[in-house]
């Protein structure tokens, strides 16, 4: 087997631990004006940073950040002139925040950088603070902005959005409800799993996504029922950041094409959309895939030896034992509305592409009709 050269891109220094957020106050001393991208909850925790100098924060960051958003974000910087960025939030916030720190004080637009290695360069430093353990947004290098026009996203790529400091604080993610926490931790096990049996998988992205997948097997449930297990939030910003890495080089396949849609039509959150999709993917996948499946299977607890059938049944579990509406129909799809979807998400060449099967308009629209 040939291996494929890769490149690999991780934030200049990384802060893992209760209270690590107060770090970013001494780390960015010398910064004069900070401008922190957030929400209007994540708001909250701006005192934490510990930052001494002045500080502005826009925090009108919706679940599915569009391309109005990232606008007025970049508005508010060029107000304020900001020498360090802080993204302080879930991957909304924190992919809003890289193009904001790529953007904001050059000629570039939106449309310029859209794709792979487009961007210029950067002269703002930026912090990346996640307060969930989903998207994995803080370690990687792609940003994401729903384009309201044509109902797809954006994607943007480039190193030059690589974090100088991210930070893993599990304190941060106290708060996060359960359903929150539920659906966020299937979309990092997602992240993980997609790039494990992926077309493009590589021996070293494997070793992240195996730790990554693991540790929502040994922590995701004990996150959901105590949100303040300290420990099992930390294995589960751990097992998002894994997920992160794992995005760069290799990146997800079919599951998050599908999942596409659910968001930009149906408005559903990310790791929600990816949640109900997650189990079917994953048993589509398994007869080419099918050691690797195996080993994903077990680290979830889901049981050896399952044929394609009763893998989603237990995937299916899974989630829903965790809380998570399985079902398209209780979240607003209508079944005439899948076909629609269904082009969409086949059309999505960049993921599609990475599954291990090609997968026809009828197998995902299928796949909509049976999480339906």
């Amino acid at each position: 087997m040939t291996i494929a050269p890769i490149t690999l891109h991780q934030p200049r220094r990384l802060a893992i631990g209760a209270g690590t957020i107060g770090e970013v106050g001494a780390w960015a001393a010398d910064a004069a004006s900070v401008l922190v991208i957030a929400t209007p909850v994540t708001a909250g925790f701006v005192d934490r940073l510990k930052h001494a100098g002045r500080l502005a924060v826009f925090d009108a960051i919706p679940g599915e950040p569009d391309t109005a958003t990232l606008h007025a974000a970049l508005e508010a910087a060029r107000r304020h002139k900001p020498d360090l960025v802080v993204g302080l939030g879930g991957g909304s916030v924190l992919d809003v925040a890289k193009l904001v720190a790529v953007l904001w004080d050059g000629e570039q637009t939106l449309a310029d950088v859209a794709g792979p290695n487009r961007v210029a360069g950067r002269r703002t430093r930026l912090a990346q603070v996640a307060t969930t353990a989903g998207t994995g947004s803080e370690a990687g290098i792609r940003s994401l902005i729903t384009d309201p026009g044509k109902g797809n996203k954006i994607a943007v790529e480039s190193p030059h959005m690589i974090a100088d400091l991210a930070v893993l604080d599990p304190e941060l993610t106290y708060s996060v409800p359960s359903a929150v926490t539920a659906a966020t931790g299937v979309d990092a096990m997602a992240h993980c799993v997609e790039a494990f049996t992926n077309r493009r998988a590589h021996p070293m992205i494997d070793g992240f996504a195996r730790m990554g997948f693991r540790l929502v097997g040994k922590y995701l449930a004990r996150a959901v029922r105590d949100g303040t297990d300290t420990e099992a939030r930390e294995g589960m910003m751990l097992a998002s950041y894994y997920g992160g890495i794992c995005l760069g080089p290799v990146n997800t396949a079919a599951g998050h094409a599908i999942a596409y849609p659910l968001g930009t039509r149906l408005r559903l959150p990310h790791g929600l959309a990816n949640a109900v999709i997650f189990p079917h993917v994953l048993a589509f996948n398994q007869p080419v895939a099918a050691e690797k499946t195996t080993e994903v299977a077990e680290a979830l607890g889901l049981g050896g030896g399952l044929a394609a059938a009763g893998l989603r049944d237990a995937a299916r579990g899974f989630c829903r034992d965790l809380g998570i509406e399985m079902s398209l129909a209780a979240h607003g799809a209508k079944a005439d509305d899948l076909p629609l979807y269904a082009g969409e998400a086949h059309a999505n060449r960049r993921l599609m592409d990475n599954n291990p099967v090609d997968m026809s308009v009828e197998d995902v629209l299928a796949i909509y009709r049976a999480a339906f």
